[in-house]
């Protein structure tokens, strides 16, 4: 059933894309294509196709009373806009839908899971704000929503758990029942990881805490993702009010890879390592889905929750994009991540350099653009000694630019922002240390009018940034102080207006 809120999100948002030039819109990042989105949801396959939802205002490019915005593709690159799917129109959800996840059921629908927020008033006369799980179930296009909504609440917490901070359930199914993850606050005001379980996705029970926070690693767990991956358990979350530790975290909304192995008997996750997911600025709530060929798949909301009060000084529709979805493994103890292969499709032209020496600074003929997937690999020079420092920089001219350096003695990477177009106050400058590969360092870089991607030696670290410089700033060069070798090859990325490959 269609209600009136969502048919005029429906209409709103149809009107005004139509208004919307291709130019303005990043080439493979999913946007809203007008107003606000953050966390990435419901990514799941149906009916052959891999349907992404997302937190959606619709009306203005600022957070306010979450929709649910939709699209869905066959390849992960290009993507097909579809209405929206979900508007806060019942009692349980009238202050927002939030955060969720999907599953295709036997019977060929498509079920969706997520937090409906509401308010009551107390005794005392004060609003108090409460989290409910809540289920919509559709065809891929039009769902509707649970009659025994919400199918869990607060009576289904554990002791001293929080009503007010209970979100972002993430569903899978496994061994002929269902199960989800959803976040919690503590008694002590740290975040749990929650575990449901359930014969038919809308009967749940508490199952046990898969996880604690204890203070640790920031405060309230939001949007996790629990999945075994090449033999281990992994666990995604996004903490608010983390502290940093040296190069590993920062301060802020962050993220948080939690790797062990699952005590299915005392429904615990045994931990053995913990790790930031990205090492940018610019990545939050990441969520996953399994392909039909087995992959595991990650995207995540390209933004800082600390620098969302910026504004980008071109007038664009959106505010708001997605990362490149990527390929997730695990290596030696560390969870690997690179694009898509599907991406490989779309290059184009391509321009290589092979053992070329390097002392100085070096501008190279063809290396250059704002939509492209470079990659340079970067090797001591065995005859000259020693490279203190390396810089890429990118996004280049007009006194804009984007550096990557690298200094190899102290294995650390830095990526500096200040001159991208974004404000000088917010946090612009990231470092985080690079495993020693014997001195060689491989990054693969994607630039996509908005955005950069960097996957380090083969994917073991990721780093992703907004960019607001203007598009003709596409300038690429590099510099050295001290000797080294570099190898590089780059695809120019091609789309027509509509995303699909030139």
């Amino acid at each position: 059933m269609t209600t009136d809120l969502l048919r005029r999100a429906r209409e709103h948002e149809k009107a005004h894309l139509a208004a919307v030039s291709p130019a303005a819109l990043p080439h493979w990042h999913v946007t809203g294509g007008v107003g606000w989105i953050n966390d990435p949801n419901g990514f799941s396959l149906y009916k052959g196709e891999y349907h992404l939802f997302f937190q959606y205002n619709p009306y203005d490019t600022v957070w306010d009373t979450m929709h649910w915005g939709h699209v869905k593709t066959r390849d992960f690159i290009r993507w097909e806009r579809l209405p929206a799917a979900l508007a806060p129109d019942a009692p349980y959800d009238e202050s927002g839908c939030f955060s969720g996840s999907g599953i295709e059921l036997d019977d060929g629908r498509h079920l969706l899971v997520y937090t409906g927020v509401h308010k009551e008033q107390a005794p005392d006369g004060t609003e108090r704000e409460f989290q409910t799980q809540c289920v919509a179930i559709g065809d891929g296009v039009d769902y509707e929503k649970y009659a025994g909504n919400p199918v869990i609440t607060g009576a289904d917490l554990p002791e001293g758990g929080s009503a007010r901070d209970f979100r972002d359930p993430k569903i899978w199914r496994e061994d002929g029942k269902f199960y989800l993850v959803a976040g919690d606050r503590c008694p002590d005001g740290s975040g749990a990881i929650l575990l449901y379980e359930s014969e038919d996705a809308l009967h749940w029970h508490y199952a046990g805490t898969l996880a604690e926070s204890s203070n640790r690693y920031g405060r309230m767990w939001e949007c996790p993702d629990f999945f075994e991956l090449d033999g281990t358990h992994v666990l995604l979350t996004s903490p608010q009010e983390m502290r940093s530790e040296g190069l590993e975290f920062i301060d802020g909304n962050t993220t948080l890879c939690l790797i062990g192995q699952y005590d299915k008997a005392r429904r615990r996750l045994l931990r053995q390592h913990e790790q930031t997911i990205d090492y940018g600025l610019d990545f939050y709530a990441p969520q996953t889905t399994l392909t039909a060929d087995g992959r595991r798949v990650m995207i995540a909301w390209m933004q800082y929750w600390n620098s969302v009060d910026y504004r980008p000084p071109e007038n664009l529709p959106f505010f708001g994009q997605m990362t490149t979805p990527r390929e997730l493994h695990f290596r030696d103890g560390r969870l690997i991540q690179n694009p898509v292969r599907e991406l490989e499709a779309y290059r184009g032209k391509a321009v290589r350099y092979a053992d070329f020496a390097l002392d100085g600074e070096a501008v190279l003929d063809g290396i250059e653009g704002r939509c492209l997937d470079l990659t340079v690999t970067i090797r001591p020079d065995a005859e000259r000694g020693l490279c203190r420092d390396f810089t890429i920089s990118l996004a280049k001219g007009g006194g804009y630019e984007t550096t990557i350096r690298y200094t190899p003695g102290a294995h650390t990477l830095c990526v500096d922002r200040s001159r991208s177009g974004l404000a000088e106050q917010i946090l612009n400058r990231r470092e985080f240390a690079v495993r020693d590969r014997g001195g060689v360092l491989k990054l693969r870089i994607l630039l996509d009018r908005y955005s950069l991607e960097i996957f380090v030696n083969d994917g073991e670290d990721a780093a992703t940034f907004v960019l607001y410089a203007p598009q003709d700033a596409d300038g690429i060069s590099f510099a050295s102080d001290g000797a080294l070798r570099l190898d590089l090859e780059q695809y120019t990325l091609e789309f027509d207006d509509h995303g699909n490959a030139i």
